[in-house]
């Protein structure tokens, strides 16, 4: 009985020490899991304020976005606008540098008539100055 009650005692101590290990085991166990657990919530924190800030970005973006594209279509029509006023200023332009000839034209024409009437008026002058002195000798040798 005593030999047993020994090896019972012996075993008994053993598998307290066993429990007392395992104990021990599984608290650093659940500590390094809590210490895990803490560390992920961190990080998923973390990943969590990325990707509201990544999101809050983008709809920024997306506002500045639509209001380039408002920007462009608006550029767009201002230039349409401008296209047509130039268009419309070549054809008055046009219609202009055509009257421009026209006047040139005859601007050269009445200068021809009045250079071909100079130089009849001139030839008739030439006659009259002649005719003058022929009569002023003619008035000087009567007299």
């Amino acid at each position: 009985v005593t030999m047993e009650t020994v090896s019972l005692e012996h075993q008994i101590q053993s598998v307290q020490r066993h429990i007392a290990f395992l104990k021990k085991e599984q608290m650093e166990l659940l500590h390094d899991l809590h210490l895990e657990i803490l560390r992920l919530q961190k990080h998923c924190s973390e990943l969590t304020h990325d990707l509201e800030m990544k999101e809050l970005e983008a709809r920024q973006q997306d506002v500045l976005d639509r209001e380039l594209e408002e920007k462009c279509r608006m550029m767009e029509a201002q230039l349409q606008e401008k296209e047509k006023d130039n268009l419309e200023l070549r054809k008055e332009l046009q219609h202009k540098e055509t009257l421009v000839a026209a006047l040139r034209s005859s601007l050269r024409s009445k200068e021809r008539r009045f250079l071909e009437e100079l130089k009849r008026r001139s030839h008739r002058v030439t006659i009259l100055d002649t005719e003058l002195q022929k009569q002023t000798e003619a008035a000087a040798y009567l007299s």
